[in-house]
């Protein structure tokens, strides 16, 4: 109908304008392109029709959707949440779609069509989630770190349902061999890659990087992609699995972040088209015939899923409204739905009305998630009463701490800066308590013996239990501004003598938090806290070589006290690279321990590359230095030194011995 310039017009056009709308209602940009290709596709305006070449263009928007997600993933990463990720988020996914595919069934679909439908509407939106975690300050807290996982754990199920979904649309009678030579070539091909890959692509982004050319780098990775890509679709399996395995061996690299930087213009513009020509798909006219039923659809899945998820999260030992908030959380499809459909339809194996009751079905759910997500805290109050009163416990054991505290400081996030300040203020004899919503970190901090607990920071009651009308200062340590700005409104408004300390990254909001009610705002940037004290003492006149050297010598001494801190599920990767070889880890040792018994000495902690720091006894108030001789004993507690792989190694060895 128009040729391909007038098409491309057509789309920049129609994408702009949605997405400004879109973002405008604070909905996310993947239903404006759903919305354009819906308007502008044969089922609507009939200005652009969904050809062949346009979907041969949208497969590129599923290689490079993939190779994010495989950017995402870390294997520490993962092992650290392998109880979450293996536990509920894989009985969620089994529970899901085994229910989903009985339920097509007993309706009179095919195992095949049942089974692509089933794996669409197990999916989750991370994009959604995410995005609304991050806004409420959520992601630190208990039902946005099961939210997490259960999603990390749904992309992962996606990679055997792609190696599945070109296996059934072989329409053999063989499909057992078919299945079975699938999975056999699905496992050789990921030994191979990550066996070798890893430092094969190390050397090669070392031979590319050395040029200094930002296209060659660019073209690199899409090559990278590309090839991995065409390597899975060539052994039989999907290019969408290949691409998800670029981006997990990328993540590997040193070379992530500058990955993920150059790609993302090409990833969201190709994720664009390709949920364009989903919208594409969706027949209007047919949507509304059965609107009825859709909407009947739609209640029933969001409940069902909702359900399933609360019921798993107490199964595992989680509270009941922490399970309904991640019910709540998770009851939408996701951007795998339409990915799964998609080929599901490119396979042929679902035909076009079972396919518009599914587009229909995720679409819908997912606009109204950020609706429903926003009420998942009063929706769990409402529900169970016990909720609200095991929150009221978390503030009455705060109160326990802070009622002896008088002339104190608190520290509101115990991430990286928060814990080199509290060993300062430890130093200085200061009186202090932490407060921090990483249970992960909260737990290992405690066990050593830092004078840290469990609270959200940004509630007044939490606030007026660790002491606030008695405190001599507060010190915000949040990489965050929503939660700095959350927590100087409350103490703006019910503390205003108190002073604030506010650290933040840069000076762009330094404006805004003094507004807000900070007396002090220091922005980490530059050399900080060092080139600071080099300026202050040059103005104060003392020589510029003696100013080096007492810059050199509390390098070489004092930044002892900075090696290393207790990481967190919600410290980004992003904040912690430099530290990422160096972090604080806690292990506790047992009477079953292989450790239990033996002498200091006769560890290999230089073998096993991690450093002890220090050690803690039962009923001890003080750390001890570790000595050779001291025999390591029930409930002792070595604080270790070292970087992921290093202290996974170590604990594996402190407690079975390999």
């Amino acid at each position: 109908m128009f040729n391909s310039l007038t098409t491309v017009l057509l789309l920049l056009i129609g994408s702009v304008f949605a997405v400004g709308i879109f973002r405008a209602l604070r909905l996310p940009a993947m239903l404006a392109y759903f919305f354009v290709g819906v308007l502008l596709g044969p089922s609507a305006f009939g200005l652009i029709q969904n050809t062949e070449s346009s979907r041969h263009f949208a497969e590129f928007g599923i290689v490079f959707l993939m190779f994010s997600i495989g950017l995402e993933f870390s294997l520490p990463k993962l092992y650290g949440m392998r109880k979450t990720l293996f536990g509920l988020g894989g009985s969620q996914v089994a529970i899901s779609m085994a229910a989903a595919m009985l339920i097509g069934w007993l309706f009179g679909l095919s195992p095949a069509s049942a089974f692509v439908i089933g794996g669409a509407l197990t999916m989750s939106s991370t994009a959604i989630v995410s995005k609304i975690l991050m806004e409420r300050v959520d992601l630190n807290s208990r039902h946005g770190r099961l939210s997490i996982g259960i999603l990390l754990f749904q992309d992962l199920a996606v990679i055997p349902i792609l190696v599945l979904i070109p296996t059934l649309g072989s329409h053999t009678e063989n499909w057992q061999t078919v299945l079975g030579l699938s999975l056999i070539k699905s496992a050789v091909l990921l030994f191979i890659l990550f066996k070798f890959g890893k430092n094969l692509l190390n050397h090669w982004f070392d031979l590319v990087a050395k040029q200094r050319s930002r296209e060659l780098f660019v073209m690199n990775v899409l090559m990278v992609t590309l090839l991995l890509a065409y390597a899975t679709s060539t052994a039989g399996l999907s290019y969408a699995l290949g691409a998800f395995i670029a981006g997990m061996l990328i993540s590997e690299t040193r070379y992530r972040y500058q990955v993920e930087s150059d790609i993302a213009p090409f990833r969201d513009i190709l994720l664009g088209l390709f949920f364009i020509s989903i919208g594409m798909l969706l027949n209007i006219a047919q949507l509304f015939d059965r609107i009825w039923l859709v909407l009947l659809l739609l209640v029933g899945f969001v409940l069902f899923k909702a359900l399933v998820i609360a019921g798993l999260t107490r199964y595992f030992k989680f509270e009941t409204g922490v399970g309904i908030r991640t019910g709540v959380i998770l009851a939408q499809a996701g951007e795998f739905s339409f990915v799964i459909l998609a080929l599901g339809l490119k396979n042929g194996l679902i035909n076009n009305a079972d396919l518009q009751l599914a587009l229909g079905v995720s679409l819908l759910s997912m606009i109204v998630a950020p609706f429903i997500i926003q009420y998942n805290g009063k929706i769990a109050r409402g529900l169970v009463k016990s909720y609200t009163r095991n929150s009221s416990q978390v503030v009455e054991s705060i109160g326990n701490v802070g009622k002896e505290l008088s002339e104190h400081v608190i520290i509101c996030g115990y991430g990286r800066s928060g814990q080199y300040l509290g060993r300062f203020l430890k130093e200085e004899s200061i009186p202090f308590i932490a407060l921090d919503n990483d249970s992960a970190r909260v737990n290992e901090a405690a066990v050593a013996g830092e004078h840290v607990m469990y609270g959200d920071a940004g509630r007044s009651v939490v606030l007026e239990a660790a002491g606030a009308a008695r405190a001599k200062a507060l010190i915000v340590s949040y990489s965050d501004t929503r939660a700095s700005m959350k927590v100087l409104h409350i103490v703006h408004e019910r503390y205003p003598n108190l002073p604030v300390i506010v650290r933040t990254y840069d000076d762009i909001d330094m404006d805004a938090f003094r507004e807000a009610g900070a007396t002090e705002v220091v922005p980490e940037v530059l050399e900080g806290s060092l080139m600071l004290a080099s300026h202050a003492l040059v103005l104060l006149g003392v020589p510029l070589n003696r100013v080096v050297k007492r810059i050199r010598l509390f390098r070489e001494e004092r930044y002892k006290m900075f090696k290393g801190f207790f990481r967190g599920i919600s410290d980004s990767d992003a904040e912690t690279t430099v530290s990422r070889q160096q972090r604080l880890h806690s292990i506790e040792i047992s009477s079953n321990s292989f450790a239990h018994g033996m002498r200091l000495d006769t560890i290999p902690f230089e073998k096993l590359k991690v450093e002890l720091k220090k050690i803690r006894r039962p009923n001890m108030l003080e750390a001890i230095t570790p000595r050779p001789d001291i025999v390591i004993g029930e409930g002792d507690v070595l604080v270790l030194l070292g970087n992921n792989e290093s202290l996974v190694a170590t604990e594996v060895f402190l407690v079975s011995g390999k």
